[in-house]
């Protein structure tokens, strides 16, 4: 039984990971206060799920301009860097290690969350999908195009973010670079149609997520940095695949190498893209040979899948999301090669415990 590939530790950086099975970062809409802190249901949740060999934490805004969620938590203020304490401290008493995702949605926000404000953007582009805010879905609206001392603010905010990220008691950050956030509008000539330092090549579009990388290196040690990227996401999110996505994704891939970070979490096509002229379907398989470090693969991995990519070398560890949600003992689970308990979708981001903290462990399901 022990002999699973998902089941044997993993070093990242300086930390041992106990298993190779990690905890993907999800948001779920329960910071339901003012602070948007995290709180006592926050610490009980990730408390349940310790056993991963990695918790990333849901993603948590930079700061308030980067919100686009109802009920997210931040990781820019006093009271959310308490909250956190809370929680990695219940993880690390289990034994668990956590990251924490840093996230700035960009323009799939909305102006309710920002006094009427527009969202900001590389461009000035709507992305024509919605925005969950305190009112429920509304279409997404046209952006502010960024100036370069909102650019140069919000590379402050990322470290600033990761600083505090480390004061609440984080092994790490992830920067969420992926899924049609903030980041990956920078990426994406689709989303992103400069003509300063910060458009036209892929070196420019890059260019934002290379300084925020560098700035966070100030504050923390670099191999407790990790990094998302979806190159294949099209259709979602706002995004939309050209001939120059995966260029520029190979492109970064290529230059992560020269930093010595935690790891590189890839995502799997979320969506059929076999139709997609210039999408790559296989992903690890691209991207293995290509990255030097630690590679996390996730979506849509059972156990299976996630053992026999890590067996065949196609990743070093593998994220699981939706199972996490109603399997909290994961690990165990896989350990024992029990069946899983199955999610209730209609509890994803509703407020309290129901659909939270609420699915019983393996023992008790039994009982």
């Amino acid at each position: 039984m022990n002999k699973q590939p998902l089941l044997q530790k993993l070093k990242i950086g300086e930390i041992e990971l106990n298993n190779r099975v990690v905890m993907a970062p999800m948001t779920r809409s329960r910071a339901t206060n003012p602070e948007k802190a995290p709180f006592d249901i926050h610490v009980a949740y990730y408390k349940q799920r310790a056993s991963a060999g990695l918790i990333i934490a849901e993603g948590s805004q930079i700061s308030t301009k980067a919100v686009g969620y109802i009920n997210t938590p931040g990781i820019y203020s006093k009271a959310q860097v308490e909250g956190w304490k809370a929680v990695t401290k219940a993880v690390h008493d289990e034994g668990g290690k956590i990251f924490l995702q840093l996230w700035h949605v960009g323009r799939m926000s909305h102006p309710d969350f920002h006094n009427g404000e527009l969202p900001h953007a590389p461009s000035a582009i709507n992305p024509h999908s919605k925005s969950f805010t305190p009112t429920g879905f509304k279409e997404t609206v046209t952006p502010k195009e960024m100036s370069l001392e909102e650019i140069k603010q919000t590379i402050l905010d990322y470290k600033n973010a990761a600083k505090n990220a480390m004061e609440a008691g984080f092994d790490g950050v992830e920067i969420h670079s992926s899924n049609g956030y903030l980041l990956h509008q920078f990426f994406s000539r689709t989303s992103n149609i400069r003509v300063d330092e910060y458009g036209g090549s892929k070196e420019n579009r890059a260019k934002i997520l290379f300084e925020v990388i560098d700035a966070i290196k100030e504050v923390m040690p670099e191999e407790k940095i990790g990094l998302r990227l979806n190159p294949s996401l099209h259709n979602i999110f706002g995004m939309t695949l050209d001939e120059e996505s995966i260029p520029t994704f190979d492109y970064i891939i290529e230059k992560l190498n020269e930093y010595n970070l935690a790891y590189l979490h890839l995502s799997e096509p979320f969506n059929d893209v076999s139709e997609v002229p210039h999408a790559v379907e296989k992903i690890a398989h691209r991207y293995r040979p290509m990255y030097k470090g630690v590679l996390i693969i996730n979506a849509n991995f059972d156990q299976e899948k996630g053992n026999q990519y890590i067996l065949e070398g196609l990743a070093d560890a593998v994220a699981y999301g939706k199972p996490y949600i109603s399997n909290p003992d994961l690990v165990e689970r896989f350990e024992q090669d029990a069946p899983l308990a199955e999610w209730d979708d209609a509890t994803f981001y509703t407020a309290g415990e129901k659909g939270y903290t609420d699915y019983p462990k393996l023992k008790k399901a039994k009982a």
